[in-house]
């Protein structure tokens, strides 16, 4: 039986007990899980190992990358923005970005890029791995092609390409790159761990992610949106074992943190924009999450999903909160984010062994609902 670390207030035993329960099969290798409650951490948890030979402890300080759970950092950052008047989400992306403007992308607007609505899943230049580490060279391309689809309430899941979309947004509006700018503006001031270009000093304290099986290709439509967005480049999960994908910033898939820095920095949203005192985001803006930009079968992920503007919302095809007013996302291998407005909670669960699921997988699912039991008494 592996030793659960950590603290969990009187009534949240369950969340601790659903967590072990995650390392009883042998599958789950390391993993933490955080839950902030009403401003206060009330689920502080790490538990095994940061290899599959089980020789290294997780840590209490250890972080990975935990893939597209990046993504809602990369959202709060854009509402952050938004609220500060830096810019709109409703601003066409051209107005910072005229270069983007090309092929038919000049009414794109910045809510587009970040509810995966803009046509632009992936692209359509041949690129290898080592050219995501080359802002300039991905964001480029990606100004010069067309859409891949017209619908802007059509959804195809930005994989990759969200980062560097937004990225470049976030670098023409403001003079900094968007981890500079996250770092600056929502890390440091609330001393969260996480890290959208993770320097070398981190780098003892790093745990390297456990690759999933191989996809199976066999029978996929490789002309299809979902093959074009995951094959180019096709990424192995071991490229983030490199100096280089962590220094760089993709800031759609390499943040590196745990648990306890990405319910953290999350409690911001389901907080209603204030967390320990300072205040980031007004609840007007908080609320711009519920703007409902796609409903339906996603082009890439091939499953139904409601889309706000960044974050995945409550439907019946996303049961993470018995809540109406909560938005989730998930990254790459297990990775989970909750954010409950209505609850004023945020759930995170982070850790190194991948499942097979692209925006997360269930063994989440057991520590969640535990919260939210313990929530409702």
């Amino acid at each position: 039986m592996v030793d659960i670390h950590g603290s969990v207030k009187k009534g949240f035993e369950g969340v601790k007990d659903a967590f072990a329960k995650n390392f009883t099969n042998g599958f789950e290798v390391g993993a933490s899980v955080s839950v902030i409650s009403h401003g206060e951490t009330v689920v502080d948890l790490w538990a095994g190992h940061g290899d599959l030979e089980r020789t290294q402890v997780w840590q209490q300080d250890s972080i990975v990358n935990v893939w597209s759970s990046t993504k809602t950092m990369m959202f709060l950052t854009m509402l952050l923005l938004h609220d500060r008047g830096d810019l709109s989400v409703y601003d066409r992306v051209a107005k910072y970005w005229p270069e983007f403007a090309a092929n038919g992308k000049q009414d794109i607007e910045i809510r587009h890029l970040m509810s995966h609505t803009s046509g632009l899943a992936g692209w359509s230049t041949k690129l290898t791995k080592n050219d995501l580490l080359d802002h300039d060279k991905c964001a480029s391309a990606l100004a010069a092609q067309e859409p891949w689809w017209e619908s802007r309430t059509q959804s195809g899941y930005h994989a990759l390409t969200q980062g560097y979309l937004l990225g470049e947004v976030v670098r023409r509006a403001t003079g900094q790159t968007l981890g500079q700018f996250f770092r600056d503006n929502i890390a440091v001031p609330l001393g969260a761990d996480f890290h959208i270009g993770t320097g070398p000093e981190h780098d003892h304290r790093v745990v390297l992610v456990i690759p999933p099986e191989p996809i199976n290709s066999a029978g996929i439509d490789k002309m299809s949106v979902a093959a074009r967005c995951m094959s180019n480049p096709l990424l192995n999960a071991r490229f983030s074992w490199t100096p280089q994908w962590r220094r760089c910033e993709s800031p759609a898939a390499n943040g590196h943190g745990n648990a306890r820095s990405v319910a953290l920095v999350q409690a911001i949203l389901s907080h209603g924009g204030s967390l320990h005192g300072k205040t980031f985001l007004s609840p007007q803006t908080c609320e711009k999450v519920f703007e409902i930009q796609a409903s339906g079968k996603d082009l890439v992920l091939g499953t139904p999903i409601v889309l706000g503007i960044g974050y995945g919302l409550v439907s019946k095809h996303s049961l993470v909160s018995p809540n109406k007013r909560a938005c989730f996302w998930g990254g790459w291998g297990g990775s989970l984010v909750v954010n409950d407005l209505d609850a004023s909670m945020t759930f995170a669960y982070v850790m190194n062994r991948m499942g097979d699921g692209t925006v997360g997988d269930t063994r989440a699912g057991g520590p969640l609902m535990a919260t939210f039991q313990a929530i409702s008494g």
